[in-house]
């Protein structure tokens, strides 16, 4: 039998002998091993998403490690390149004027600062990455919370 409800404003179910319907508690005509089955069955279905939900978060998160190790790479590419081709012109240069074991020196030194820049850049864009999967925490612990609530 239907009823219309108007608080809800729509049709509710009403079960005449039990009392009950289908907003307030309804009566679970379900067998126990019904109810296992149907446990087992949610609780392999939330395995499922939090696997997935997890994965999906660590590619996100191994994207974002993989542009900074990508460019520490870069960076030490550039700083061999540099150091090969233009330190030598440079130390070159610098030999009209002083003796050519200052100008490597100092050349050595521009070098230095060069890289220890690219390689700040690397680990900050290292450190932005977080492996500690907020979403998946967060749904576990909601998980966690709805089991604890069905043996109840």
């Amino acid at each position: 039998m239907t009823s219309y409800d108007a608080t809800s404003g729509g049709a509710t179910a009403y079960d005449a002998q039990a009392g009950a319907t289908a907003a307030g508690q309804p009566e679970d005509n379900r067998s126990l091993g019904q109810i296992v089955g149907d446990i087992s069955s949610n609780f392999g279905t939330l395995v499922r998403q939090e696997i997935d939900l997890a994965k999906t978060e660590l590619k996100q998160e191994a994207s974002t490690a993989g542009k900074g190790i990508g460019m520490l790479a870069a960076a030490g590419v550039t700083a061999l390149l540099m150091l090969i081709f233009l330190s030598w012109t440079l130390v070159w240069l610098l030999d009209n004027w002083m003796p050519v074991e200052l100008g490597a020196l100092i050349v050595a030194l521009i070098w230095a600062v060069a890289t220890a820049v690219l390689v700040s850049m690397g680990r900050k864009k290292l450190q932005e990455a977080n492996p500690q999967l907020p979403k998946t925490q967060q749904t576990l612990k909601e998980d966690a919370q709805w089991a604890r609530a069905q043996k109840s």
